[in-house]
């Protein structure tokens, strides 16, 4: 209290208790394609631009003058809007003359002046727009294998003598390659491990690779063999690493839309918890009547914006209709209860597909996590949301003196959002607690506090059996009552 003198009467702000916590937003939708006739001036390139939920907006995006191609990001925003009135972070890029050209600049990077370009230009969203894109889509150009990438990566050497690390290994040659990013993981001053983070593309020869100076000055260098073939997507391989975990978002994938084999083969291919991965594409009526192939992934973001907005982001999107489409590129054969059909075989190798049961319905709940705790996607979205809605509440926590009451505040209004959850059927229960043992002496007076909580998700009833039971106690009924009528 103040030892200034006061005769009369003062109210003080005490600032103590807990804070709300609000939800954070779910369903905002990230895009990434071309359009060659769209409003420079409304759709610049690699600029995050906001639509939201409107056509009108999006109609700056075709020239109608003309009838040339109008790209990729036309047709998959009508699919998008088609399903709600969705807010949707548009990313514009330039139209390259072949594949791989074209895929570089949907990958993008830095410009000369530091500027985020292609897929990255999602990571400065929120920042120009107030916005962060949580289900991603690229129609277009998520489908396809690549042919032409780095497909394995041995060790024929482990050398000696390195400074023990994970490192960044130097590629060369190739035959005009790129994209490759490969790890080398040192222990007791040999490599011991090698990873393939990115398979690049567009390699005529299997390019050499080396350790980088930084791993030090090795008494003996190592040295590593590989080879070229048919490896994942590149552009959903660079999604999945930094951009997808810093924004906390899934990537809503097409497959080859060709074979079930190779739909199956496409899923092999990665296992991250967020990557959503549907096959076939879908066919839909065009603006001249015209019935057309189109991707299915932006219904499928589309569809998911409407589910978290009509029921919540915890819902699966599974056995939800689609709307504004008129079948699929090849028949997906599906009765209720048969383990053998199309749709179910797709399913058992996580590949969501679409099915024709009183209209069309996305069918299918899996990612392609290879970590069975995050198999399902409403339970990898539940998480996110939390851990979003978490970070950006407590904001006002950073900086206060660690006491009793901020402790008890932090908690006290973690377990209030929690038990919101809890009543609203989003999660089975959850708890927040400050653990004594992890929050030593030393670490609080270094300025570091921290706090556990957990939590259940609703998981989906992915699959409902009815036990029959077939026996003879119900014939007495028959007669019961009987006597004597």
């Amino acid at each position: 209290m103040s030892t200034d003198f006061l005769h009369g009467v003062e109210v003080l702000d005490i600032d103590d208790g807990s804070r709300s916590i609000s939800i954070a937003s779910s369903s905002v939708i990230g895009i990434i394609g071309t359009a060659p006739n769209a409003d420079p001036t409304a759709f610049p390139l690699n600029t995050p631009v906001l639509i939201a939920g409107s056509r009108s907006d999006a109609a700056k995006l075709v020239a109608l003058t003309t009838s040339a191609d109008n790209g990729t990001l036309p047709d998959a925003i009508d699919s998008i809007l088609n399903q709600a009135k969705a807010v949707i972070v548009v990313i514009r890029v330039d139209v390259a003359q072949d594949v791989n050209a074209q895929r570089a600049l949907v990958i993008g990077g830095t410009d000369v002046n530091g500027n985020y370009t292609g897929l990255q230009a999602l990571m400065a969203a929120e920042h120009v727009l107030g916005f962060k894109p949580r289900i991603i889509v690229a129609p277009g150009f998520t489908h396809q294998r690549v042919a032409d990438g780095v497909s394995t990566l041995s060790i024929e050497e482990g050398g000696a003598g390195y400074t023990d690390g994970t490192y960044a290994l130097v590629p060369s040659g190739g035959g005009g390659g790129s994209g490759v990013v490969a790890t080398a993981t040192v222990v007791g001053g040999i490599v011991k491990s090698t990873e393939i983070v990115q398979n690049g593309y567009q390699f005529t020869a299997a390019p050499a690779f080396a350790m980088p100076a930084s791993a030090g000055a090795p008494t003996q260098a190592a040295t590593f063999a590989s080879t070229v073939g048919t490896v994942a997507n590149a552009v959903v391989s660079v999604l999945q690493g930094t951009i997808l975990n810093s924004l906390r978002a899934v990537v809503i994938a097409d497959g080859p839309g060709t074979t079930d084999a190779d739909a199956i083969a496409y899923a092999g291919d990665f296992g991250s918890k967020r990557i959503f991965l549907v096959d076939p594409p879908i066919t839909k009526t065009d603006s001249s009547g015209n019935n057309v192939v189109s991707y299915v992934s932006s219904c499928v973001a589309g569809l998911i914006a409407q589910v978290d907005n009509a029921l919540g982001f915890w819902w699966s999107p599974s056995n939800q209709t689609i709307s504004g489409i008129t079948g699929t590129a090849r028949p997906i054969d599906f009765v209720l209860g048969d383990t053998t059909s199309r749709a179910n075989l797709l399913n058992s190798k996580n590949v969501a597909t679409v099915i024709r049961q009183n209209g069309f319905r996305l069918w299918g709940n899996r990612t392609l996590s290879s970590d069975p705790k995050w198999t399902f996607l409403c339970v990898v979205r539940t998480a996110d949301i939390i851990a979003d809605s978490l970070q950006a509440a407590h904001l006002w926590a950073v900086d206060r003196g660690i006491t009793k009451n901020y402790v008890n505040d932090v908690v006290d209004g973690v377990k209030a959002f929690l038990s919101s959850l809890q009543a609203k059927g989003a999660i089975l229960g959850g708890d927040c607690w400050a653990d004594p043992d992890v929050n030593s002496a030393a670490q609080v007076a270094e300025g570091q506090i921290a706090f556990d909580f957990d939590f259940t998700p609703a998981y989906p009833a992915e699959r409902v059996t009815f036990r029959s039971h077939l026996v003879n106690d119900y014939i007495a009924s028959i007669f019961s009552n009987s006597a004597g009528s």
